[in-house]
């Protein structure tokens, strides 16, 4: 009694739990927000259709210019040196091209194609790809820069002709 008397109150030793309470019962919650996930993520390896990587250490960039085969349609050229490994793809669009929202634009554009190729082809042959491209990229229709796209890298990836008798 004589701390009391002292204005000490009474802490309980219980701590209240770090997470606070949603605001929002469970039931009513959107469960299409960001972190809601319905189920487990999908276990093993991805499908190798559809996974495109991106060039990003200066040897394969060497490498594409000094070894690769070329493949050229429209506006555009494909390298592609042959090569084991994963599907990578480079893009090189100059300022000759536009300005940086005609260049993004171009760049999102190739991307989606190129994924569009990989599906619809099977896959792209392994290997590292270089697409370059020149001034007049920017006024092709999408069909068209896929279809050049395509074009491209069939060329590029297309093993050499033997050197056999005409």
């Amino acid at each position: 009694m004589a701390e009391e008397a002292q204005g000490e109150a009474h802490v309980p030793t219980e701590q209240a739990s770090p997470v606070d309470p949603a605001r929002v019962p469970p039931p009513d919650e959107d469960a299409c927000r960001a972190g809601h996930r319905p189920g487990p993520p999908a276990e093993g390896p991805r499908s190798p259709v559809g996974l495109i990587g991106r060039v990003n250490d200066r040897a394969t960039f060497d490498a594409l210019r000094r070894a690769g085969r070329r493949g050229r349609r429209g506006p555009m050229t494909v390298v592609h040196p042959p090569g084991p490994g994963e599907v990578r793809v480079a893009y090189a669009i100059g300022r000759k091209i536009g300005p940086a929202v005609v260049r993004n634009r171009l760049r999102r554009r190739l991307r989606e194609a190129v994924r569009d190729l990989d599906r619809t082809t099977g896959g792209l042959a392994p290997g590292a790809y270089l697409i370059t491209l020149r001034p007049g990229a920017a006024r092709l229709s999408y069909h068209d820069l896929r279809r050049d796209v395509g074009q491209a890298i069939c060329a590029a990836s297309r093993p050499p002709s033997s050197g056999g008798s005409r």
